[in-house]
Formats: structure tokens, C-alpha cells, sequence
């Protein structure tokens, strides 16, 4: 499938079989659109509702979606969690400064999927672009462990981390937070809920396609929640899997949307993509952000899907995971 990537016009218009995919004014990107229509050629477009089914799933796809960098080393950790052991990944790129910044990452797969292998990729791209220490966190997943465990475990992972930096070689008291897609939504809590704490808060988040509010109310859930890629249904799913008390979908623990306070939250960078569901989501929490007086960088992918930032394959995608990673290591290292 990869051999398309480089196509010309006249073959991707082949390849994805119809003209081009333009919803609420943008425009789809043409080899997105190509390796979509490729894969329902091939039989790949029906989604399963089964979770273990997506968890093989995500683990295929995500092999061969993102090239690794080599120029990081990477090892193993395993910490107390709350639920008993918590592995951890930690990346730093060769040659990097003797106690860099460091940055807890939170992965995205609908609270239900995702691993430290999924995640790889970006992480080696992350930590070779920004030059700060990655550590990801194999947070416990739903439906076996449903809210409030992820969140529990990414505030324990962080607090590991602004607690060993001298065991990591780290600059103390320089922590960032990122995620993608269910990943963001976690990274914004750790956010908002680290901003009072005991130990240093976050100096930097980076929020990439976050899910921010599970009610699911924005005018891009109904203008884009029909695909190409992420749809209603998927949401839907995840969250009921992940948050079977309705009651909890109101909670900033869950929707830190809905957090009134946002003043002296970190500095954000936050992404969305034009086609996706939780692209308002997005650039709502920006503007709600800037309005509280927090630094904001805002960027939105107008011809990109969900999950794009795990697509370096394609040389648009890449170009925009490159971006982002770069832009967060220098949010990273901004003296404030």
C-alpha cells in the first residue's frame, strides 16, 4: 500500500475512485483520502465493536503507519501504580543535553486501546524532534478498568516523574504533558489538576486532537461525525465502555472543558484536524484557554483526519508530526 504514498494526482484520483472529499468547506487530503478508499477496496473499512478486535487492529495499522527513528535510546521502567504495577517507556535521543526537559505522554485508542507499542513511533519521532526525555505511560484501559483509572495513573506517572528527575537526568521541576486524541483529554486533566498540587505543575501541554468534553455537543461532532475516519459511533462506543456512568461525563475529570477556572494552566499547544469529530473541541479549549490569560499556540490541519499524527508514512502527515514535535520541545525549553 505504502508504494502509493508518492503517487501522482492522476493515480491517487484513482486509487480513492471518486472526486475529492470536501465537508464544512475543507478539503480532504488527497493520499488520506486514497489510502481510505484503498483500504475499503481491500476490505479493511468495516470497523470492528469488538474490543479486542481494535486493540489488534490499532497495534497492525500503527506498525505500519510511522517509521522509527533510531537515534534514541529507549528503555523499559515499571513503577508503583495505583492498581498495582505501571510500566513506563522512557526515549532521549542520543547526543542530547546532559538533564533535558522531560515530557509525560499519554496515548491515544479511545480510552479502550493502545499500548507502549502502539505509541512507539511517535514517541522516538518525539523525542528526537523536541530533544526533551519522553516517558509514555501504559495506563490502565477500559473496559476492565474504567474512569477514573487512566486518569489515576497518569497523575501517578507524573508525579514519578517531577519526583526521580535526578535517577532520569532531568532538568527539575521541567515537566511537560502531551497526548493525542483520548491521550489529549488525559494530558489536559493532568493539566488542571497538577496546577495546585504539592510538586511543580506542568511548564508545557501539548493537547493533539484532545477529546475534551464527553457530551459530545460541538458543531464538528455533527459536521464531521460521519467519517471519513473517526465517527459517532466510534465515540459513542468508546465512551460507553470508558465512562458507563453518565453521570461522570460532566466531570473536568472526564470533560476538562467544562473546568471553569483555566487561569495559570501551563502554556498550550494545542492541534486539531479539519476532519474530525473533536476538531471544535479543540479549538474551543484554545480560545477558553486564551481567555483565562494562558499562553496558547493553535493550529489546526485543515486536510488531515484524526490520528494523523501517528501517519508518518505520509509525507503531509509527517511534515506535521515533525511540527508539532518541534514546536513542543520549544514551548518546553520558553523560560516563563
Amino acid at each position: 500500500m505504502t508504494w502509493s504514498l508518492g503517487a501522482p494526482e492522476p493515480i491517487l484520483r484513482l486509487l480513492a475512485g471518486e472526486e475529492p472529499v470536501v465537508i464544512d468547506g475543507r478539503v480532504l487530503n488527497r493520499r488520506v483520502q486514497a489510502i481510505l478508499g484503498l483500504g475499503l477496496r481491500l476490505g479493511r473499512g468495516e470497523k470492528s465493536r469488538d474490543v479486542e478486535t481494535s486493540r489488534r487492529e490499532m497495534g497492525r495499522i500503527t506498525k505500519l503507519a510511522m517509521p522509527n527513528r533510531t537515534a534514541v535510546h529507549v528503555v523499559g521502567r515499571v513503577i508503583p501504580g495505583p492498581g498495582g504495577p505501571l510500566s513506563l517507556r522512557v526515549y532521549r535521543r542520543y547526543g542530547s543535553e546532559a538533564t533535558p526537559p522531560a515530557v509525560v505522554y499519554l496515548h491515544g485508542g479511545g480510552w479502550i486501546s493502545g499500548d507502549l507499542d502502539s505509541h512507539d513511533g511517535s514517541c522516538r519521532l518525539l523525542a528526537d524532534e523536541s530533544g526533551c526525555v519522553v516517558v509514555a505511560v501504559d495506563y490502565r484501559l477500559a473496559p476492565e478498568h474504567p474512569f477514573p483509572a487512566a486518569v489515576e495513573d497518569a497523575l501517578a506517572a507524573y508525579r514519578w516523574v517531577q519526583e526521580e528527575a535526578g535517577e532520569l537526568s532531568i532538568e527539575p521541576g521541567r515537566v511537560g504533558v502531551m497526548g493525542d486524541s483520548a491521550g489529549g483529554g488525559l494530558a489536559a486533566v493532568v493539566a488542571q489538576e497538577m496546577r495546585d498540587s504539592d510538586l511543580p505543575a506542568p511548564v508545557a501541554q501539548c493537547l493533539v486532537y484532545p477529546g475534551l468534553d464527553m457530551t459530545f455537543g460541538s458543531d464538528s461532532y455533527e459536521t464531521m461525525g460521519h467519517g471519513p475516519w473517526l465517527d459517532q459511533q466510534d465515540m459513542a462506543w468508546f465512551r460507553s465502555l470508558y465512562l458507563p456512568d453518565e453521570s461522570s461525563w460532566t466531570s473536568p475529570l472526564t470533560s476538562p472543558a467544562v473546568q471553569p477556572d483555566l487561569a495559570g494552566l501551563a502554556p498550550a499547544y494545542v492541534i486539531a484536524a479539519g476532519f474530525d469529530p473533536l476538531r471544535d473541541d479543540a479549538s474551543s479549549y484554545a480560545r477558553a484557554l486564551a481567555a483565562a490569560g494562558v499562553p496558547v499556540r493553535y493550529r489546526c490541519y485543515d486536510d488531515m483526519i484524526h490520528g494523523f499524527f501517528g501517519m508518518g508514512i505520509l509525507p503531509e502527515a509527517m511534515a506535521g508530526a515533525v511540527e508539532i514535535c518541534q514546536g513542543m520541545g520549544e514551548l518546553m525549553r520558553e523560560k516563563c
